[in-house]
């Protein structure tokens, strides 16, 4: 008689990946042009499912978001401010991909607070 064990694991990592560490930049949005000299660089962090981090260029000065991520989809709280002045925030939800380099690529749905308008931006993992 053979002995089987199963092992269920609740949330499961894109690909066994940690997005703790990793560094990406902006390469594309619908809400505005990336600038392809100093795009919007993202530190990510994470650890027991929790995701947070810190932001700048472009168009803002310095921002933070927080959040949760189950499986490949992570989903966040951002504010910033812009360096044009005031400040803005909102709600993202991004879905990680493994690129054909190998790469992670962060696929993001995002709203500002106050506008039901839909973003969508492309951010690449820095190597």
């Amino acid at each position: 008689m053979s002995s089987h064990v199963l092992i269920f694991r609740k949330h499961q990592h894109h690909g066994g990946v940690n997005l703790n560490g990793r560094t990406f930049v902006m390469v594309s949005s619908t809400a505005s042009a990336v600038n392809p000299d100093s795009p919007t660089r993202f530190q990510y962090w994470e650890a027991d499912e929790v995701v947070w981090g810190e932001y700048t260029g472009d168009t803002v000065t310095h921002g933070r978001f927080v959040g949760t991520r189950d499986g490949d989809q992570v989903s966040i709280a951002y504010a910033h401010a812009l360096k044009a002045g005031g400040k803005a925030g909102g709600q993202s939800s991004s879905r990680i991909e493994t690129g054909d380099d190998g790469l992670l690529r962060l696929v993001e749905e995002f709203s500002f607070d106050g506008d039901d308008t839909l973003h969508v931006s492309v951010c690449t993992e820095v190597a």
